[in-house]
């Protein structure tokens, strides 16, 4: 079973034949390990006028920050991929306050239209709580909350925090890897009265997702999780980087 759909997939699968991803992203250099790409199928020109300049800056954030690392690690799904990407090291006020600046160019350049911002426990709360204040930086205000995984039986109670779900409500989280693990805020948007409208996420994995089956197997499905959202959840997504990113930015470097 392939592990990247799409574009992503077709060259994964032509690179990797005869070798495994590990040995493909060891002979990258240091910073830009990754699955290897054909060169002569396309031009250096081509590649830097087509490449989305916001998105290849946040890989490169990404890379500058340790976010994004190359190696051998193995996905919550349990298959070997030649990088981790992880957004808890975005950790201190300038780092985040430069992520919620890409997530809200991002946000704005897609054209989404939403009337709040909900952030899922647990990575999703500062990075909703960033996006809504970069967004309100550039004018665009709008109410935020967010969710605890345990409900609170004093005070306000409940699983919900800040602004009363309303409207149009678009999640903010950083990766999307099975697809599935948006249903829990979906849920709670929609008990609220509210229309679960989009998501936002730092980087599309464009992984095959996974879906788990009567029996209680777990077996993968032909699309990605971020097809599985927008097709069969019916929701926007909104993406600052995907894989494709990675290998630009990696033919570029080369």
């Amino acid at each position: 079973t392939p592990l990247y759909s799409s574009a992503a997939s077709d060259v994964y699968k032509r690179q990797t034949q005869s070798c495994s991803p590990l040995v493909l992203a060891e002979r990258m250099p240091l910073r830009l390990r990754l699955v290897s790409l054909n060169k002569d199928e396309f031009s250096m020109t081509t590649v830097k006028q087509s490449a989305d300049e916001l998105a290849q800056a946040f890989v490169q954030f990404s890379l500058d920050c340790g976010v994004l690392k190359f190696g051998e690690f193995k996905t919550k799904a349990g298959r070997l991929s030649p990088y981790f990407f992880n957004a808890g090291l975005f950790d201190d006020g300038a780092k985040l306050g430069r992520l919620a600046s890409f997530y809200a160019q991002s946000i704005v350049k897609s054209g989404l239209e939403f009337d709040m911002i909900f952030g899922p426990a647990y990575k999703g709360i500062p990075l909703g709580a960033a996006v809504a204040i970069e967004l309100a930086r550039l004018g665009r205000n709008v109410p935020f909350a967010y969710n605890r995984k345990e409900a609170k039986d004093h005070g306000e109670g409940g699983t919900l925090v800040g602004a009363p779900l309303k409207g149009r409500v678009l999640i903010v989280d950083d990766v999307m890897s099975a697809g599935t693990a948006a249903r829990e805020p979906i849920a709670l948007i929609q008990a609220a009265g509210a229309q679960p409208y989009g998501v936002a996420i730092a980087l599309d994995r464009q992984e095959m997702a996974t879906e788990k089956q009567a029996d209680g197997t777990v077996r993968d499905v032909p699309y990605s999780a971020v097809q599985y959202v927008r097709n069969t959840l019916g929701l926007q997504v909104c993406a600052i980087a995907k894989l494709d990113d990675l290998l630009m930015l990696s033919l570029i470097h080369i």
